[in-house]
């Protein structure tokens, strides 16, 4: 979906200003006297010493220590607000369920009743400004509440490595809010342009880069990690891989020479299958102008071998996600992905 032309949509995303939907995300409220106790029980973050209108990232785990689900935590003082998207959260609420016992905890999903929209670009700021909604510097998923035009509105900051807030509200202020952003600038992007931003970016998502058979550390997730806060389900085997020192496989970008491979595309490298690709996208480039905005590196910091081979910087890339055997996945490393040549890189990629 897009509303109209995609690769504007991830320039803004990138490089300007743009208007996410997030109807697609989902939110449960967590209540009662054991909801602190218990919620850390759950999740593999330290939720239990969260400062008020603070939120942090986690996993949900079986007990063999795969993932079942990722989610946002906030600490909103008399409850928790979990974030997650709508289709996870009959299993998450399925899972917590499963685990009140004898404790004081009741969920409740209140996604009808909250409306969210997300505000991305290094000129975010800029344009709350300019429609009254002015706010304190946030650190990484913290929240702030408002009221805007007499309307009762909270903002939260998004993961680092985004630049931008997600908006919440009753729904019947959406489409007022909405209108004001446009006004002000702000370019509505579709999901075509939020996909291609997420692999630029290198988060992964869950169902597509994360699925039930893998295992924290393979993500590279680290932030969704706490290793001192006591017992959760699934903790023995992530700590197990702690002490270990490392996994056998590990999430990687790659930058591909050719079409967008599918899922599930096999990864070679002497000869040999090392891994798999998750997702992958041809993705507009940024011109040297958009570059210098969002501090991507210019061709002239990358060799002439490299520039020649795996894309100019004006043309479309190719760029994919998935995991990669340890031993293959130093930056730099050239890999056979089906027909065409990839090379290994960090993330999140310099495009």
């Amino acid at each position: 979906m897009s509303f109209g032309n995609p690769q504007d949509e991830f320039r803004a995303l990138r490089a300007g200003c743009a208007l996410l939907d997030l109807s697609w995300r989902a939110k449960l409220v967590l209540t009662g006297e054991d909801r602190t106790r218990w919620l850390n029980g759950m999740v593999t973050n330290n939720t239990r010493d969260l400062p008020l209108n603070q939120g942090n990232y986690n996993f949900v785990l079986n007990p063999q220590g795969h993932i079942q689900g990722d989610l946002v935590v906030y600490n909103r003082g008399d409850h928790f607000l979990v974030s997650t998207d709508c289709d996870q959260v009959e299993g998450i609420r399925e899972f917590f369920d499963r685990h009140i016992i004898m404790d004081d905890v009741e969920v409740t999903d209140i996604s009808e009743k909250l409306a969210s929209v997300a505000i991305v670009g290094p000129d975010s700021r800029q344009v709350l400004d300019r429609v009254g909604i002015t706010l304190p510097e946030l650190p990484p998923y913290q929240v702030h509440d408002l009221v805007w035009k007499g309307l009762g509105l909270t903002a939260a900051r998004g993961p680092a490595l985004l630049a931008g807030f997600e908006l919440w509200m009753h729904p019947d202020n959406a489409a007022p809010l909405w209108d004001s952003l446009v006004a002000a600038s702000a370019v509505p992007a579709g999901t075509q342009a939020w996909e291609w931003l997420l692999i630029s970016l290198g988060i992964p998502r869950f169902r597509i880069d994360i699925r039930d058979r893998d295992l924290p550390q393979e993500t590279g997730q680290q932030h969704a990690l706490h290793f001192t806060k006591g017992c959760y389900v699934g903790q023995e085997i992530v700590e197990r891989v702690r002490s270990r020192g490392n996994v056998h496989r590990m999430f990687a970008g790659f930058r591909i020479q050719g079409a967008a491979p599918q899922p599930g595309a096999k990864i070679q490298w002497g000869g040999k299958e090392v891994g798999e690709i998750t997702s992958a996208a041809c993705i507009p480039a940024l011109t040297t102008r958009d570059s210098d905005i969002t501090g991507a590196s210019s061709p002239s910091t990358k060799s002439a071998e490299n520039s020649a081979r795996f894309a100019a910087k004006d043309s479309d890339i190719t760029l994919a996600l998935g995991y990669i055997r340890r031993e293959a996945a130093s930056p730099g490393t050239e890999v056979q992905i089906g027909p065409d040549m990839a090379r290994v890189e960090s993330l999140p990629f310099s495009i």
